[in-house]
Parts: structure tokens; C-alpha cells; sequence
């Protein structure tokens, strides 16, 4: 009876799980070092069109005028679009108003990480292939 490894190949368990472990903690110390900051308020400039700015404050006007329209007459497609319109727009302009900065770390720091992140999925790939006997 042939043992098999990870995946159904004979890669070999304990390179499955070794760099499984890697990953894991390579990806968790690399997230762990980003910072995530927003700038987004009411008075936030969303889009700008021209010289005009649209604020985060303007995308809740249609927004209140489509769900209004929605519980007038559900079946109206105008307060669906404006409802749905401006919940999109609120949320671009969220994502778009962060920022990811990485912690000040040491050059060993930085290589750690990185070793223990590219070198355990290297690991990881590698025991999901059958190796030559």
C-alpha cells in the first residue's frame, strides 16, 4: 500500500504542514506591520466634477429622496436606482478615502517576514507536487 502525501502526492506531510505554518505566520506578522488610516467625514470630497466637489454629505441627499420614493411605491425603479446609486457611491468613497502605511520596522524585521511568507508558500506548493523517486 502506497502512503500518500498532501493533495494525494507524495510531496510529504511534514513539508505541507511546515509551510503552512510559515505562511500563516509570514502573513500574519506582514498585516500585522500595515497601518490603516481614513480621511472620510461628511465634508470629504468623494469625486470631483470640474471644479465642483461632491461630498459624502451630497450622496446622502439622493439617498434619502430614493428611499423615500422606495416606501412611497416599492415597485418604483427611480428609488431603487437613486437607493442602490448613492449606497455605491458610499462605499468607493470609503475605500478610496483609506490609507496603508507600513510600521517602521528593521531591515532583519522586513527579511524575517519575508522569508517566513515567500519561503513557507514555496513550501507549501511544493509538497502539493509529486516528487521524482
Amino acid at each position: 500500500m502506497e502512503i500518500k502525501g498532501a493533495g494525494g502526492s507524495q510531496g510529504g506531510i511534514g513539508r505541507f504542514f511546515l509551510g503552512l505554518i510559515m505562511l500563516i505566520g509570514g502573513g500574519y506578522l506582514f498585516l500585522n506591520s500595515i497601518h490603516v488610516t481614513n480621511s472620510f467625514g461628511l465634508g470629504y470630497s468623494l469625486y470631483s466634477f470640474g471644479g465642483f466637489r461632491l461630498t459624502s454629505g451630497f450622496v446622502l441627499i439622493p439617498f434619502i429622496f430614493g428611499v423615500g420614493m422606495i416606501f412611497f411605491n416599492s415597485s418604483n425603479y427611480l428609488g431603487w436606482f437613486l437607493a442602490v446609486g448613492s449606497l455605491i457611491m458610499l462605499s468607493f468613497g470609503v475605500i478610496t478615502s483609506l490609507h496603508f502605511t507600513m510600521q517602521r520596522m528593521s531591515l532583519f524585521e522586513l527579511i524575517t517576514i519575508l522569508v517566513l511568507l515567500v519561503g513557507g508558500l514555496g513550501l507549501f506548493l511544493s509538497s502539493l507536487r509529486n516528487l521524482a523517486k
